[in-house]
């Protein structure tokens, strides 16, 4: 008789976005294929609308965050969330362009990883309110594995001062 092993199951946090089309729609039918195809979602934000970052000239964003409890390792996370981006519409045309669906894996764990392609935590995470607002709203206490800080710190040290309004869902 073979020992059971159970798979370890990791915390993963992910941001959702969308400034195209149904906004509020996308970011719910990427959270129902990230349940199916990836992990369960645990905690999930409010929806937020907020203002486009690095390139501002856009319609604005709905975003929102979760987390999920996943057995993918991080590079097989990238490509199962690549996918569905492609499901919902996605296409690369231009950094910090319009996009459908945007997904970034914010945290993995408490690991670092720097490779080609893949970097988390999100090299960026903390200079975006747009990710902040909602991470303190699920995880104010989870602290950063490389700046050592904790979320809501990160939040009140961000000197992006770009509206993050919660919606009604």
């Amino acid at each position: 008789m073979q020992p059971f092993s159970a798979k370890k199951y990791i915390n993963v946090f992910l941001g959702l976005g969308s400034n195209i089309g149904d906004r509020a729609g996308n970011i719910r039918a990427a959270a129902d294929l990230i349940s199916k195809n990836i992990g369960k979602i645990a905690k999930k934000s409010h929806l937020y609308e907020t203002q486009p970052w690095g390139n501002t000239e856009q319609e604005l964003f709905i975003n929102q965050v979760i987390m999920i409890n996943t057995t993918s390792d991080p590079r097989d996370l990238l490509d199962k969330i690549s996918k569905i981006e492609r499901e919902l519409g996605r296409e690369r045309s231009e950094k910090w362009g319009p996009r459908s669906l945007d997904i970034d894996i914010l945290f993995y764990g408490k690991r670092v990883i720097r490779d080609k392609g893949l970097e988390i935590p999100h090299p960026e995470l903390h200079k975006r309110g747009f990710v902040l607002v909602p991470m303190m709203e699920i995880a104010p206490d989870l602290e950063h594995p490389i700046l050592k800080k904790q979320i809501d710190e990160l939040y009140m040290a961000c000197n992006d001062l770009s509206e993050v309004v919660m919606l009604d869902e």
